[in-house]
């Protein structure tokens, strides 16, 4: 098979219900471009890679085919798909038809037409249930506020080659956020406006815990802000320690009263609990290193076909 103009990542997790229908839209809304699509099986309980291995026999070098020896995650999926994928240029996508095929030649052409290195399909109004836009908000405000840039994106993009690559290149984090990484290589990034339609099949993976943890996983993995924050208030809990002893002092020489009991326990409580964050943030950062050190990839590949 010659080289593809394009490439479509999907990550799958328990959605044999809708493979069959999502890649028939793929190539009824991409006759006029040459692609392949790579589907990652990330573990999944239901018979997803059965369908996936019914539609590699009969659709052949159109489909690469990947099972992953259990679930690590979509990002880390996706990359995984990024170093099997051979078009000039790759769409990440999800496979619950949220997404709809017939939205990737827009992608494509603010591709093809600006000197971009990566299209983020953004939706209007997303079709999530009310914890996966709490948790999507959350991030998007967050990532402006924390890593300094503005926090738009999606899971639906096209990306250029050569970024793909590079981001391909972190096999050697457990923890990896695409959207982070790619603000490393480059800003030039476009939006497309995309429609986001109703899940047809089953319910979303990501449960409010879950969000949470992505969240805190990719905030102390990517920012250095939880040790800003530590910094900044280990010197405002010092002034306002030092001013409590000032006050404790003053009151002591002017007035002669013994200092109190309760204020030396919130003092010391104050100051206690203080450390212990600290301590807790620090940890955690240690145990990033720890993990990066051990070199525990990013996922393990069962079956390629």
């Amino acid at each position: 098979m010659e080289t593809p103009e394009l490439s479509i990542v999907i990550p799958v997790y328990n959605s044999e219900a809708s493979l069959e229908e999502l890649y028939g839209e793929i190539c009824e809304h991409l006759k006029t471009v040459s692609f392949e699509v790579v589907f990652v099986d990330d573990g999944s309980k239901d018979d997803s890679w059965k369908k996936i291995e019914l539609l590699k026999e009969k659709h052949g070098d159109k489909i690469v085919a990947i099972r992953l020896a259990r679930n690590f995650g979509q990002h880390n999926a996706i990359v995984c798909g990024f170093t099997f994928a051979k078009g000039n240029a790759i769409v990440t996508m999800d496979d619950d038809l949220q997404h709809p095929p017939s939205e990737i030649p827009k992608l494509l052409e603010k591709f093809r037409n600006s000197s971009v290195d990566l299209v983020y399909g953004i939706y209007q109004t997303k079709q999530h249930n009310a914890i996966r836009n709490a948790g999507g908000k959350m991030a998007e405000k967050s990532a402006n506020f924390w890593a300094g840039h503005d926090g738009l994106g999606s899971s639906f993009r096209l990306i250029k080659r050569s970024i793909a690559m590079n981001i391909a290149d972190h096999r050697n984090q457990a923890h990896i956020f695409i959207d982070e990484i790619i603000h490393w290589y480059t800003a030039r990034i476009a939006f497309v406006e995309v429609l986001h339609r109703d899940r047809k099949h089953g319910k979303s993976g990501y449960t409010a815990k879950k969000l949470i943890t992505i969240y805190l996983d990719t905030m102390i993995n990517y920012t250095a802000s939880p040790l800003r924050a530590m910094t900044w208030l280990g010197l405002i809990s010092s002034i306002v320690t030092f001013l409590m002893g000032v006050r404790f002092i003053y009151r002591k020489l002017k007035f002669d009263v013994e200092p109190g009991f309760t204020a030396q326990i919130v003092t010391i409580l104050f100051a206690t609990s203080l450390l212990m964050l600290c301590m807790g943030i620090v940890g955690q950062y240690l145990f990033k290193i720890y993990k990066l050190q051990s070199r525990r990839p990013p996922y393990s590949i069962h079956t390629v076909l």
